[in-house]
């Protein structure tokens, strides 16, 4: 009985300094600033692989977050620039598109199935700078931030960590859309329940 009372009481004190660690999200309504100028000026769009730097960088649980999160930038921002790309012909300015993770803290499907809501919230801050890739001045610099509540992820076996990946890749795409044919503020924080 004591040995499973001191487990529990472990697991609630891991859990509250997991959740200390946390990003601090923005503050609510904050907005990216609008493109320098409207994206449609550049006719060739390049996007970097997802960088990752320390301390986050070699920890389990997030380059599984920065797999996952490379995996959903190709497959809905990849297929915009690829549409853009086309449309283009040859020549003309390039836009460099580089995300980068700044924060992640995230909770794999192990350590939900066995610790739920204890494991804490999973959340992640990706810096975007877009570049022009012949002269390096920049474009724009947003920041994407998303969460996942620690009890919704537990009711949902993790699907609520993963999708907070999916939401930063829409964010993005939503981002360079808006930007395209004249510079857009845009929201640096989503609701969980906005996605595609």
């Amino acid at each position: 009985m004591i040995k499973v009372i001191s487990s529990a009481l472990l697991a609630f004190c891991l859990a509250g300094v997991a959740r200390a660690q946390e990003a601090t999200p923005p503050a609510e309504g904050a907005m990216n600033a609008p493109a320098a100028v409207a994206l449609n000026s550049f006719q060739r769009f390049e996007m970097a692989p997802v960088a990752m730097g320390a301390p986050f960088a070699g920890q389990k649980g997030n380059e599984a977050a920065k797999t996952m999160l490379q995996a959903n930038l190709d497959e809905r921002v990849g297929t915009v620039l690829a549409e853009w790309n086309a449309k283009a012909g040859a020549g003309g300015r390039t836009l460099r598109i580089q995300p980068e993770i700044r924060y992640v803290r995230f909770i794999t499907g192990g350590k939900r199935f066995f610790a739920g809501g204890l494991a804490g919230g999973s959340s992640v801050m990706v810096k975007v700078r877009l570049t022009d890739a012949d002269t390096g001045q920049l474009v724009g610099e947003p920041d994407f931030y998303q969460h996942a509540n620690a009890i919704g992820a537990a009711w949902s076996f993790g699907a609520t960590d993963k999708t907070m990946l999916i939401r930063i890749a829409s964010m993005l795409r939503g981002y360079l859309q808006s930007n395209y044919e004249a510079p857009t503020a845009i929201s640096i924080s989503q609701a969980p329940e906005v996605q595609d």
